[in-house]
């Protein structure tokens, strides 16, 4: 009987089969370290080289997916048969209420921005706005809710970039989403998909530039960028508001929040609850991301996502960073606020996107 975890079993698959008991327990129980990194042979050694990397992101993707559910294949997608209800003239921009065929059965409901007074041929930097938790979803992200600082759709939409806000399942329109009844195994991974389908859907407007895409969000939104950022790589720089720390640090180590049919379940029902026990970690996929450009805003007095979790494990991830020749694309900020996006560090962000965009 194999008693080594699924993702070790997936990972020996991908590098080979010569890999030995002792060997892989000594893996499992240093997943969240980013110093080592399976051999060809699938043994632990010292990350040093890209092709060390390249097996090591590798064995990131297989724990995620060992907690969130497979990626389904992409192959033969749907049309995305965008419908368009209302369509508000805004000045710079035009606002199109639409929804699209995220998959058979699904549809996605969102915002789309649309710059006006392009050139002919112009093409925009395409951006995948993803809404904080709340009931109004994707009006979040268009200043509609109570709190301020959160309007980076319209913003962006602004500054003159093609901009996507989907509502996330079981939000804004898309609030009778029924997870017990989908594919996923999580949540997580249903956003995932539905956001790589926000940028096939950029990616099909003329108005795009395919080779500058950028996933932004705050809080729900914020981790959401990140998980969206590590298995698309078309997206050239993630922006996380409020959206991590290592699991260790969430809640002093209280996972509950993750395990709700939105998101992980599996943390609860896999994993006990156990931050050791969980095979990923948030700087291992914020490791991933790179060479895309990665923006943090993780504030001092952030209750959620404590910002001393982020300081402690930065340096590991800063390091593959360097390691790729991109150590300037990785960006943390600690504003001294709560949970928010402030406005100097939202329009730092904006900066961000643009210049690794250009």
């Amino acid at each position: 009987m194999n008693c080594e975890p699924l993702w070790l079993v997936s990972l020996i698959a991908i590098l080979g089969s010569s890999v030995v008991a002792d060997e892989t327990v000594a893996v499992a129980k240093g997943h969240q370290s980013l110093e080592w990194a399976p051999d060809a042979a699938g043994n632990r050694a010292a990350l040093k080289s890209f092709g060390d990397w390249e097996r090591r992101r590798a064995a990131i993707l297989v724990g995620f997916e060992e907690a969130a559910g497979k990626l389904p294949s992409r192959e033969n997608l749907p049309d995305l048969d965008v419908r368009v209800g209302e369509r508000i003239d805004a000045g710079p921009y035009v606002r199109e209420t639409i929804t699209f065929a995220s998959e058979e059965g699904d549809r996605t409901p969102a915002y789309l921005y649309l710059p006006k007074a392009l050139k002919p041929g112009e093409k925009r930097a395409g951006i995948v706005a993803l809404h904080p938790t709340g009931t109004l979803g994707k009006g979040i992200v268009d200043g509609k809710g109570e709190r301020p600082n959160r309007a980076y759709a319209r913003e962006l939409a602004e500054r003159g970039h093609v901009v996507i806000a989907p509502d996330y399942p079981s939000f804004g329109d898309y609030g009778d989403y029924d997870f017990a009844t989908d594919r996923y195994e999580s949540g997580t991974m249903k956003g995932i998909w539905n956001h790589m389908r926000c940028v096939d859907l950029l990616v099909s407007r003329t108005e795009v530039d395919p080779e500058k895409i950028a996933s932004i969000g705050h809080s729900l939104g914020g981790h959401n960028a990140i998980f969206h950022g590590v298995f698309d790589r078309r997206v050239k720089v993630i922006v996380s508001s409020c959206g991590w720390t290592p699991l260790h640090d969430y809640y002093g180590g209280d996972l509950k929040g993750w395990t709700s049919d939105r998101y992980i379940p599996s943390i609860r029902d896999r994993y006990a609850l156990d931050p050791d026990k969980v095979p990923f970690d948030f700087h291992e996929l914020v490791a991933a991301l790179a060479p895309a450009a990665f923006f943090s805003n993780s504030p001092l007095r952030d209750a959620n996502f404590d910002w001393r979790g982020v300081e402690k494990v930065a340096p590991q991830a800063r390091r593959i960073f360097e390691l790729l020749g991109v150590p300037g694309k990785m960006r943390i900020a600690y504003p001294d606020d709560e949970h928010d996006f402030p406005t100097i560090e939202r329009e730092e962000s904006y900066r961000f996107i643009e210049r690794w965009l250009r």
